[in-house]
């Protein structure tokens, strides 16, 4: 097997205190190795989106330990973590978090350029990555000049910028027709297969097809593992 990217181990998070405690999750531990999709289902409330927050180093765990691609995630320094996120990680958001007052070539060629890659060689990556997404002739376009399914897409595509292994997903195709969904889910699964490491997290069984290992998780705890799609729904539908 190949060596794991993303290793998460006993991570429990547990939001508030006293009468307003929230469990989110207790004790989850999960590896991915380069060359792995992963998909994450559960019904809302499950604790997925909390996990792939801590997993992309956007949040910090009450206890447990974590690494991506060898790099101990909490316990460095959050000029280091950002450091990590734009050179490693490549996080896709619900809310898509781009930036209204740059173009969607500035927006994905944005985490590159933060580390000092000349503009030129940023913006030619970016245009790359908005390729693969169907997208380059929006290149001059603002957030607010696009549709919300144009907006996944850049995104996307500026997760997939750059030489970054390890793709976090939270429901990539939420904002996207059938058609175009599956176009992002197939760009995903080969930039898996070229070497990153992914997680998605999806309540569309079609999208968690695509991916190598299914967790379904409950209350803040994975409950099942699984390698088809039919079982995930059946174990889903029993909760």
């Amino acid at each position: 097997m190949n060596q794991p990217l993303i290793e998460l181990h006993n991570i429990t998070k547990v939001y508030g205190s006293g009468d307003s405690t929230v469990n989110a999750l207790n004790n989850v531990s999960i590896s991915v190795a380069a060359g792995e999709l992963v998909a994450i289902m559960g019904a809302s409330g499950s604790g997925k989106s909390s996990l792939l927050a801590i997993a992309g180093g956007l949040d910090r765990p009450t206890s447990g330990t974590g690494q991506i691609a060898g790099v101990e995630l909490f316990t460095r320094s959050s000029e280091r973590i950002a450091k990590l996120r734009r050179q490693t990680i490549g996080y896709v958001f619900q809310d898509f978090n781009l930036i209204p007052a740059l173009t969607v070539m500035q927006n994905v060629a944005l985490p590159l350029e933060l580390d000092g890659l000349p503009a030129s060689k940023a913006r030619a990556e970016a245009l790359v990555a908005l390729t693969t997404m169907g997208i380059e002739t929006l290149v001059k376009r603002f957030p607010d000049e696009i549709s919300g399914g144009q907006r996944q897409r850049v995104a996307i595509a500026r997760s997939f910028v750059g030489p970054r292994r390890v793709i976090l997903a939270d429901e990539p195709t939420g904002a996207l027709d059938s058609r175009t969904g599956e176009a992002v889910i197939r760009a995903l699964r080969e930039r898996i297969d070229g070497g990153a490491a992914g997680i998605l997290v999806t309540h569309d069984a079609k999208n968690a097809a695509w991916a190598d290992r299914i967790l379904l998780l409950k209350d803040g705890e994975i409950t099942s593992e699984t390698k088809t799609v039919r079982r995930a729904e059946e174990l889903l539908s029993n909760d």
